[in-house]
């Protein structure tokens, strides 16, 4: 049997405080399903280096966030192409930029979410 799991508005409700905790910045840039929506984050550390996490659900547990893997990000522009390509294939998404100071923070953030 699959577990319950949490609506997107309070995950991503929940990364917001937890980013705050941990010294963090987060932002929500786009608004999704409330229930079902898919989220997106957008990691950078200190403003610079954006990576992409997506999270996946489980089959028996909390889902998994993973790296998304697009080309080489060397320009912001190629940040905000994949982005709106996935907003028009998935009106649903949402997607929560994290500002970080560093990439471990980061990861302390996603395991206190668990």
């Amino acid at each position: 049997m699959l577990e319950p799991r949490l609506a997107s508005h309070m995950l991503v409700s929940g990364l917001i405080r937890q980013a705050e905790a941990h010294g963090s910045f987060a932002v929500v840039l786009r608004k999704g399903d409330r229930t079902a929506g898919s989220i997106l984050l957008l990691r950078r550390e200190k403003g610079q280096n954006p990576v992409l996490f997506e999270r996946f659900p489980g089959h028996d547990g909390p889902g998994t966030w993973s790296e998304v893997t697009i080309e080489p990000i060397e320009k912001e522009e190629k940040v905000s192409s994949y982005l709106e390509r996935r907003a028009a294939r998935d009106p649903d998404i949402w997607v929560l930029e994290l500002d970080v100071p560093s990439a471990e923070r980061f990861t302390d953030i996603l395991a206190s979410m668990n």
